[in-house]
């Protein structure tokens, strides 16, 4: 009798694969990789914090349109065989325009090389890709070749730190638009708590009178300036160093390749990006990144600031301002009932903490440059990745689920001005700093409203008075009456 035999498993099978030789030596790399022995050694040297430039689109697709114009370049150069040139550009398109390949990017962000695993990667890709393109197996690098074909005219140190620039460039854009769409929530409160009377604070003691549109307004002018200020600064990006390859000799390229390759590159990408004046500072300095993420420093501060505004304008809700409410998003304890946090404003000062620190390491890893190159790269490219993602998301969070649900409590804000002792500042015009000075003491010591001790001291009548702190006049900032006022 025959006994059946059980068929092995899929992990008891052997997955087929093809060898790839480099450098080092000979190894197997899986049959349906794109990519090849180079991000092989890169996925076990880094494995380090469990995210991979697959998680980076935009950087992908700013690699591609970097290759797509050195191809493009060295086809007009006669030094890229015209087929070759047609299937890689067809490749870079697909990756561009499609998002094809994203998941074959699997090296961790944190790595050494200056950049040089993920350029492999991207030429080992599209060179596959188009081998594919041309119908022969992956792998087949006698008639494609990562390095001699898709990496034609460039290094690293050109190709990498250019597609980088494309990248965050992109990503600022992005998040421009989310920071864009928070300002609007905010012109919306500002507009909607026009009429409101308020007390305005400095050094959380009481001030004079404002509105509460106008805080808000505040917020959203924030917002904008720091909008246009980082738009500015991301210009400096589209300086490259393309066509500088190794140091900045340009050396391996053939005469002309670096302007082209330029010129393609802004077409590809719609970006009008120029060819640095010295190649060789240009490849070494990262004093670009160094101001963008200043930016989104800044843009991390001004968030975390009205945070803390709203923080403290929603404290409470009876022991606190309680001015404002925000939306209720959670439970705010374990053993305190119907207690509520601002927990996304919480979560918005936390991004905020990250950004800056995120600072110091770019300031860091800049300043760790040595000769000819900034081998330091990668951590600045994680680093403005991660901020620029996080003021995105953080933006939209605190639009969605705080900003746009908040309302105001117009009887506690107008109550605060009515008892407050700075009131006293409308007096300056009509009775003196001194005495204004006796007024609020007086005021402070009784528990008075300033109100009421003018009149009890019969500094103003009482039609004076009425008029000197009508809400109209209040508003108007500037202490000056229809009529005289009697000492």
């Amino acid at each position: 009798m025959t006994v059946p035999t059980t068929p092995p498993s899929a992990e008891q099978s052997l997955n087929p694969t093809r060898t790839e030789r480099d450098l080092i030596g000979e190894r197997e790399v899986p049959a349906e990789a794109y990519w090849g022995i180079h991000t092989l050694r890169a996925q076990e040297n880094y494995q380090i914090s469990g995210r991979t430039i697959s998680d980076y689109p935009v950087m992908i697709r700013a690699l591609a349109s970097v290759k797509k114009a050195a191809a493009s370049a060295n086809r007009d150069l006669g030094v890229l065989a015209a087929d070759k040139a047609v299937a890689i550009i067809s490749a870079c398109d697909q990756i561009i325009s499609a998002g094809a390949m994203r998941d074959q990017f699997p090296i961790d962000v944190y790595q050494g090389g200056a950049g040089t695993s993920v350029n492999m990667n991207a030429n080992e890709v599209i060179a596959n890709f188009a081998l594919e393109i041309l119908g022969h197996p992956k792998g087949h690098y006698d008639i494609i070749n990562p390095t001699d074909d898709v990496n034609m005219s460039q290094s690293t140190n050109d190709a990498y730190p250019t597609a980088f620039r494309l990248a965050i460039y992109r990503y600022v854009e992005q998040m421009e638009q989310h920071l864009a769409m928070l300002q609007k929530s905010f012109e919306a409160k500002a507009s909607e708590f026009g009429d409101t009377l308020k007390m305005g604070r400095t050094q959380l003691q009481d001030a004079v009178p404002m509105t509460a549109g106008s805080e808000f307004q505040a917020f959203a002018t924030l917002i904008n300036e720091e909008r246009r200020w980082v738009m500015g600064l991301i210009k400096h990006l589209l300086e490259i160093n393309l066509g500088a390859t190794a140091i900045g000799t340009g050396i391996n390229t053939p005469k002309g390749y670096a302007p082209l390759a330029v010129g393609y590159l802004c077409q590809i990408t719609g970006l009008p990006f120029g060819l640095a004046e010295n190649l060789v500072e240009a490849t070494s300095d990262t004093g670009a990144y160094v101001s963008v993420h200043a930016g989104l420093k800044r843009i991390a501060v001004k968030l975390s600031k009205i945070c803390n505004d709203l923080r403290l304008l929603s404290s409470g809700p009876r022991a606190g301002l309680g001015e404002i409410n925000l939306p209720a998003m959670a439970a705010g304890s374990s053993i305190m009932p119907a207690k509520v946090n601002p927990v996304i404003p919480e979560v918005v000062n936390q991004i905020a903490f990250k950004v800056i620190g995120n600072d110091l390491v770019v300031t860091l890893a800049s300043e760790a440059g040595q000769l000819q190159l900034n081998a330091m790269e990668p951590v600045i490219a994680q680093a403005l990745f991660e901020s620029t993602k996080l003021l995105r998301n953080g933006s939209d969070t605190l639009r969605t689920h705080c900003i746009d649900g908040i309302s105001i409590n117009p009887t506690v804000t107008e109550a605060y001005v009515r008892n407050s002792i700075g009131l006293v500042t409308y007096l300056n015009p009509l009775v003196g700093h001194a005495e204004a000075d006796r007024i609020g003491r007086t005021a402070a010591a009784t528990g008075k409203s300033v109100p009421e001790v003018v009149l009890e001291l019969g500094l103003l009548d009482e039609h004076t008075v009425d008029q000197l702190f009508s809400a109209k006049n209040l508003l108007s900032g500037s202490g000056t009456l229809d009529e005289g006022a009697k000492h």
